[in-house]
């Protein structure tokens, strides 16, 4: 396999900034906390908001999968422009900028009366969000000189098994003490807190010689992605997937897709330069991301119900079981790069990838009386599984890419990290539901006097099962027990379909990603020597910077961290 090789050398950051890299980098993990944060403290909240009014909201199961994807395809498909604007404006001013209106969406989502209008905030929070998430990891690979990324990216990655671990059980704290919108209401500080430490120490930067903005890449991006997924999560309510509505919108969306991807191809300044997807490491690591949060998106949109409605735990009590995949996440991201260095990112993510795709295998061990020991095991193993896969692979990304364009590669990273995550949520959303539907609707139709479509409604989730047997009173008892059995059937149809995704980004990793390269040891250890007062390999100091091999590619020059006003 060939190696991912740096577009360019990269000069050193400068003293100033370089003395402050670890509390920039805290500053971002800050702001990087409540992005993640936010999902995680829905995924808790779900139930809660499926509940009838005054309660919650009495949402359905699309419409709180519209929750979860009206952020995320949002999100998604301002990615590119967010990059662009963050390399053209500066990052710090674009992260300001979407943290303020995150701030505010926030606000409102929280005050929302009816699921529609939560869908829509929900959305809004996802446009904020799109100027947040990729000018974090930009700001990072400027900030941190090249022999000390991949240390900062791990702990960037671990800021995410953080944000899990502190979302379900701030989320159930919450729900314990306030209303729903609570989980929502909660961002409005943490956003002002990082406003001002952002103002205060993190340095400006930004792409000297950017390209021209591409609304015509994002319109398309945005309208076929949400065409797709629309008509994926339609099949799964109608629990028909060859419904003309389906195919119509599902053939639209990919048609749009397509014209996309034609459209980037000729655009002399694209949203997404697809000339970067020649280099096969880069593409491998970037298919792996998305299909391991394909898998692990849809999964956790069905572990909260099996954990509340199934198991009966309390929302509080559903988040401390999530404590053991965000701990490992935490504990072993940040020393990923050691198993890299000794292992090879092929080796590194491919065993990630099979770890993971067995704990989802392991789910089958799972029914409505299981300890719940087994599943704080295969929690672990899943976050551990997950901690050796995100960082190697955001590091093949990021150092395949020259510096000036950090925000367009980290728009990159992420873009694939949450289309993947919003059509698993979607795919595997649907096959829960129309997996649900398939067992529950016998149970439903021996109901007396219960019409066509109090039935339909009654079998979208097991929530709305729940629901009808409880105003049955003691005759709904049975119904609910045959409602606990069909919802575990589904989930571990949905859990193995997970875990075949995932074995395909086991091929994947193992066909492109590169292996353990002797130029990268040398490289190491040429570092280590620079870092004496030794040339490096490139022939320059690793602290004083200078040309080195590959700048003719994009002129000779890299311009590194360019503060303004500081």
């Amino acid at each position: 396999m060939t190696a991912v090789r740096p577009a360019t050398a990269q000069l050193p950051v400068s003293e100033a900034v370089h003395r402050r890299r670890w509390a920039i980098l805290a500053v971002l993990m800050l702001s990087l906390l409540i992005v993640v944060l936010d999902n995680s403290i829905l995924n808790v909240a779900m139930r809660t908001i499926a509940t009838p009014a005054p309660v919650g909201l009495g949402a359905t199961q699309s419409q709180l999968e519209w929750a979860i994807n009206s952020y995320t395809l949002v999100f998604a498909g301002l990615l590119f422009t967010s990059g662009l604007l963050g390399d053209r404006w500066g990052r710090r001013k674009v992260m300001m900028f979407g943290l303020a209106v995150f701030g505010a969406a926030s606000a409102l989502a929280g005050m929302a009366d009816s699921p529609g209008e939560l869908i829509a905030f929900r959305a809004l929070m996802g446009f904020g969000a799109a100027f947040v998430m990729p000018a974090t990891l930009a700001i990072l690979m400027n900030v941190f000189d090249r022999d000390e990324q991949p240390k900062a990216i791990g702990v960037w990655a671990a800021g995410v098994g953080l944000a899990i671990a502190i979302g379900p059980i701030t989320g159930g704290l919450l729900l314990e003490h306030f209303w729903w919108g609570s989980v929502f209401m909660v961002n409005v500080p943490i956003v002002v807190l990082a406003l001002a430490a952002m103002a205060l120490l993190v340095p400006e930067s930004r792409d000297p010689a950017p390209g021209r903005m591409d609304p015509l890449g994002v319109l398309l991006s945005v309208v076929g992605l949400v065409l797709l997924v629309y008509g994926i999560i339609t099949g799964g309510r109608l629990a028909d997937f060859t419904d003309p509505e389906v195919l119509l919108t599902v053939g639209a969306g990919l048609a749009v897709l397509a014209g996309f991807v034609l459209h980037e191809r000729r655009s002399a300044h694209p949203a997404l330069d697809v000339r970067w997807f020649r280099n096969p490491a880069f593409s491998a690591a970037v298919t792996a991301l998305a299909l391991v949060f394909f898998a692990l998106m849809g999964v956790t949109f069905f572990m909260v119900f099996y954990l509340q409605s199934v198991r009966g735990f309390t929302p509080l009590q559903t988040g401390l079981l999530l404590i053991p995949l965000a701990a490992a996440q935490l504990f072993f991201a940040p020393r990923a790069r050691l198993v890299v260095a000794r292992f090879g990112a092929r080796a590194t993510c491919a065993g990630g990838l099979l770890t993971i795709a067995a704990t989802m295998t392991a789910f089958l061990l799972l029914d409505g009386d299981t300890p719940i020991w087994v599943l704080e095991l295969v929690f672990f193993f899943q976050g551990a599984g997950m901690a050796h896969i995100a960082p190697p692979v955001t590091v093949t990304v990021m150092q395949a890419l020259p510096r000036q364009k950090a925000g367009s590669g980290s728009a990159v990273n992420n873009i694939f990290r949450q289309v993947g995550g919003a059509l698993g949520v979607a795919v595997l959303g649907s096959l829960l539901s129309a997996s649900y539907r398939g067992r529950i609707d016998g149970e439903l139709a021996a109901v007396p006097g219960l019409s066509r479509d109090a039935r339909h409604a009654a079998g979208e989730s097991i929530e709305s099962t729940l629901a009808l047997a409880d105003g049955l009173g003691p005759a709904g008892r049975a119904l609910a027990a045959r409602a606990d059995e069909a919802f575990v059937h589904a989930m571990h149809v949905t859990a193995v379909t997970g875990a075949a995704v995932v074995l395909l980004g086991v091929v994947v990793a193992v066909l492109f990603l590169p292996g353990r390269q002797p130029e990268e040891r040398q490289a190491r250890a040429g570092a280590g020597a620079a870092g004496a007062g030794a040339p490096s390999p490139g022939g320059v100091s690793a602290r004083t910077g200078g040309a080195g091999p590959g700048d003719e590619e994009d002129g000779g020059r890299e311009p590194g961290v360019r503060e303004t006003g500081r």
